[in-house]
């Protein structure tokens, strides 16, 4: 087999293992890709047909059902364009104005830009990034192998969401789909594809989804500077962009000292919290801004624990769901000498993901018993008095993390 045959090979094979991702009924460890009947919180229904394209019939219509009519976007039709790896993500709470963005496409080393859309929502305890995109043009954006598989494309416009793929068979629930956000009513979108996504981005959605999730419309660019260094180009953009937004350059690992934006989306518990700026700091830490942190974090006494350094909206139906425990004479089932902390600014351990104890809306108890992948000693009473008031557990989750419990609902103790 000559050299070019050996590597249409390997594309071939690439590209079919994703296909498969998106269609296995039978992967042992649950398949992400068969569509539901009807909208968007429907259980998933019999996988496609083998023998179903994933080419453009030719007419602009969709090659694959159209999961949830109710999120759906025109169909993309065939890729067109040049494909291109993005070198910069500009990315705002707020949306970029048109002049910012004219003045950015206007730099002479800026090559093409794409605007979307980002939000980070809280998913089992981390923060994943979500991209709303025009499935047409964003795809030429995205990894070669993914930007080339029709279906996705297909399946993002239908409305269906494509995600990394260890990190969706890891968040997906039993019937395939994913919650953004730690809200309880927070909206399930069905995961249509497993695919490799651009650094910095776990997940990708249509437009539509994105405006129901409330994620910032059109409040971040990605760059290609072509043969330009993205470390010059990107000293040109922070010029430009000033203190409204962060520059990170995309690539396997963020450098220490680089400035990023988390903007919490997702339900009332993200409203609360508020957004802020972040520098990267070494071994996974991270420094929130100063004034988000004078403005929000706080050291308060609570029953049983002591002290605990939270976020403020955390405290009032934390003392009740503490005082409750109290009260039913259960407090010596929380042992105070091994409690983990609240807030505590870091990425999850191995990834770029940020913990939601970043936030400070998160706490860790009983940690010895209650290791990941287990299910946990902690008492059950006192796991429901916890949710009751307003924390979800992660013993509930499909890889469970017993000793934590994270702010899933603003609950009035009065």
């Amino acid at each position: 087999m000559t050299r070019v045959r050996r590597l249409r090979a390997a594309v071939v094979a690439t590209l079919l293992s994703l296909a498969l991702a998106t269609g296995c009924s039978d992967d042992p460890v649950g398949s992400a890709g068969d569509p539901p009947p009807s909208g968007p919180s429907a259980p998933a229904s019999e996988p496609p047909a083998d023998d179903q394209g994933t080419d453009d019939p030719g007419d602009g219509s969709t090659a694959v059902p159209v999961a949830d009519p109710e999120h759906a976007v025109d169909p993309p039709g065939k890729r067109t364009g040049t494909l291109v790896g993005p070198d910069l993500r500009i990315y705002s709470k707020e949306p970029l104005g048109d002049e910012l963005v004219e003045r950015i496409t206007g730099n002479r080393r800026v090559e093409r830009v794409e605007r979307i859309s980002l939000g980070d929502f809280g998913v089992q305890n981390g923060v994943i990034t979500v991209a709303a995109v025009d499935p047409a043009t964003y795809r030429n954006y995205a990894v070669r192998e993914a930007a080339e598989l029709q279906e996705i494309w297909d399946r993002v416009a239908g409305g269906e969401l494509a995600i990394d793929k260890a990190l969706g068979r890891r968040l997906q629930d039993g019937d395939g789909y994913l919650k953004l956000g730690n809200d309880k009513d927070a909206a399930r979108v069905h995961i249509g594809a497993f695919a490799p996504q651009v650094p910095q981005v776990d997940a990708v959605v249509n437009e539509k989804w994105g405006q129901e999730l409330g994620i910032g419309t059109g409040n971040a660019l990605l760059v290609y500077t072509g043969i330009h260094s993205p470390r010059d180009v990107r000293k040109d953009l922070v010029r430009l962009v000033g203190d409204d937004a962060s520059v990170t350059i995309l690539g396997p690992n963020l450098d220490p000292g680089a400035t990023q934006t988390a903007v919490l989306t997702g339900g009332s518990v993200a409203d609360a919290v508020g957004t802020f700026r972040y520098t990267v700091l070494e071994a996974g830490r991270i420094a929130p801004e100063q004034s988000w942190v004078d403005a929000n974090i706080r050291t308060e006494p609570v029953p049983i624990l002591g002290t605990m350094t939270c976020h403020r909206v955390v405290f009032p139906q934390l003392r009740a769901a503490l005082l409750e425990i109290e009260q039913r004479g259960l407090a010596d089932e929380i042992n105070v000498e091994e409690y983990a902390g609240c807030f505590y600014p870091r990425f999850i351990a191995g990834s770029q993901q940020l913990s939601l104890h970043s936030f400070g809306i998160a706490f860790d108890i009983n940690v010895p018993g209650n290791q990941r992948g287990t299910v946990g000693e902690i008492d059950r009473d006192v796991v429901s008095i916890f949710k009751r008031w307003g924390f979800a557990w992660g013993g509930d989750w499909g890889y469970t993390d017993p000793m934590h419990f994270e702010m899933n609902a603003i609950v009035d103790p009065e």
